[in-house]
């Protein structure tokens, strides 16, 4: 496979900035930002919480970037971390939902509903924000991102086949939820 312009760009930034190059990192963060916050932003839906996640993911390249081995799978290896980010704010949901249904239990409301918007793609949307974190980080990897399944087993470290029947699963679902509302 023939490499694009871009991506061997990209490799150079990578290796200016594991060198301490501080404008080829910031020219990186440029060119990266915006996909990894558009990932974060499809994954959880909050945009403060896609800004927090990508700040996190940042922090977490700027540590592990020297010991990349393989600089031609920055993308991967930057969309891994993203995951594992969303991963951590899905599970910190989850936790804190507990916590707000204890609360209902015990007599106090939540606040908070939700608005109903119009037509097909706030039905769509709401559909997505229906699905768990990590159905919807595959949605975001392979529809939003393009990213192919072999690209994606290696951003979550998982079999191929995993991806595919996941990948199957989520969409029937989101079908289900659609065909619902």
């Amino acid at each position: 496979m023939r490499k694009t312009r871009s991506q061997i760009y990209d490799e150079l930034l990578v290796i200016k900035s594991r060198q301490g190059d501080r404008a080829a990192f910031d020219e990186l963060v440029g060119r990266w930002q915006k996909r990894l916050w558009y990932y974060a932003y499809r994954v959880t839906g909050s945009e403060p919480a896609a800004w927090d996640i990508v700040q996190e993911t940042w922090y977490g390249i700027i540590k592990g970037l020297r010991k990349l081995d393989d600089v031609s799978v920055f993308p991967q290896w930057a969309f891994r971390i993203a995951s594992n980010k969303c991963a951590d704010w899905g599970r910190k949901q989850k936790r804190q939902k507990r916590l707000n249904n204890e609360l209902v239990k015990r007599g106090q409301n939540e606040s908070g509903e939700k608005q109903n918007g119009c037509e097909k793609t706030e039905s769509l949307q709401i559909a997505i924000e229906k699905l768990s974190p990590e159905r919807r980080a595959l949605l975001a990897l392979r529809y939003s991102e393009s990213f192919d399944v072999s690209q994606i087993a290696e951003i979550l470290r998982i079999p191929e086949g995993t991806v595919k029947s996941r990948l199957h699963r989520t969409v029937n679902e989101l079908h289900q939820l659609l065909e619902r509302d």
